[in-house]
């Protein structure tokens, strides 16, 4: 080994950060519902979305997977028949097909959705 050798250069593997995703919104104003999308390829879509309060996203269904964790504020979330009220931490998977809808709270709402590709073969195995 030679003492001035240096290492060779690792290949970089790309990644995204948002260190504050607060700030990843633009502002709210009164009467909106304004979404920003942090990500996306092939499998997967992140998206932001911020309510002002008492906003609703009405019942719709989408053909892919998703998962939606309140950041800020509350919510009542209508997933099928359940209706539930929501509050930063609330973490819910949603499978494809399943209606849902969000209405906000008193004050403004920040979720986060992450939505993935249903996989084309192979059982579907939650603890895979």
């Amino acid at each position: 080994m030679q003492p001035n050798s240096t290492k060779p250069a690792q290949p970089a593997v790309p990644f995204t950060l948002i260190q504050d995703l607060t700030e990843a919104l633009p502002p709210l104003t009164a009467d909106t519902i304004v979404s920003r999308t942090l990500y996306k390829d092939r499998q997967m879509r992140a998206v932001l979305f911020g309510f002002a309060p008492g906003q609703e996203l009405s019942e719709h269904t989408s053909t892919m997977a998703a998962v939606l964790q309140v950041l800020e504020g509350t919510a009542t979330l209508t997933l099928g028949e359940e209706e539930i009220e929501a509050r930063p931490g609330t973490w819910v998977h949603m499978p494809p097909g399943l209606p849902h809808s969000v209405r906000a709270g008193e004050a403004p709402l920040t979720l986060l959705l992450v939505m993935f590709r249903p996989e084309k073969e192979g059982p579907d195995d939650p603890a895979a």
